[in-house]
């Protein structure tokens, strides 16, 4: 019987607007709202953190990613130097082609602890990914779409594609 009056109390409070506890409704629905905005709030400002950590990451793994494709084509011409260079039998010729390839190798090995890797292209299968194909040859012995060679190194920013080798590779028609 203590039950059914308890029960029936409930009843009447609600009725009257209050909640068992003696705080009107309105304000319990007002308090779920404010709860579920919390968690809301919260989850996005969770979201939030975790972008700006992978915009960070980013950044620094290739922030410098302009100025090291610019270097590259100071690489390309130390290349296309030493190799119109190189045939001169001159010993002053061969000197200087020797220093000018040190300076080059060591260009490349500053670039390299940035991230910069070549892109390996001679004898491979043609990749869309990371050639670029800028004309076909017939080769006896060789299998279609192998690249035989190269006309300019393509390179690669910590696993991303900077530059595309570009590219000779063989015709699939033999």
């Amino acid at each position: 019987m203590e039950q059914n009056q308890n029960l029936n109390e409930e009843k009447e409070t609600e009725e009257e607007g209050l909640a068992p506890e003696g705080v009107s409704l309105e304000t319990k629905k007002e308090e779920v709202d404010y709860k579920a905005k919390y968690f809301y709030v919260a989850a996005e400002m969770d979201n939030y953190r975790k972008r700006m950590e992978r915009e960070k990451e980013n950044l620094l793994k290739y922030g410098n990613e302009r100025v090291l494709s610019d270097l590259l084509q100071v690489v390309d011409n130390f290349e296309r130097t030493i190799d119109m260079l190189k045939p001169d039998q001159d010993q002053k010729m061969k000197n200087i082609v020797t220093g000018l390839d040190m300076v080059r190798k060591q260009f490349i090995d500053a670039l390299s602890k940035h991230g910069l890797q070549p892109v390996d292209a001679l004898g491979k299968e043609f990749d869309p990914n990371f050639h670029e194909a800028v004309a076909q040859e017939q080769v006896e012995g060789k299998k279609p779409n192998e690249v035989i060679k190269e006309f300019q190194k393509g390179y690669t920013l910590n696993g991303r594609l900077v530059r595309a080798a570009k590219v000779v590779v063989t015709s699939s028609n033999q």
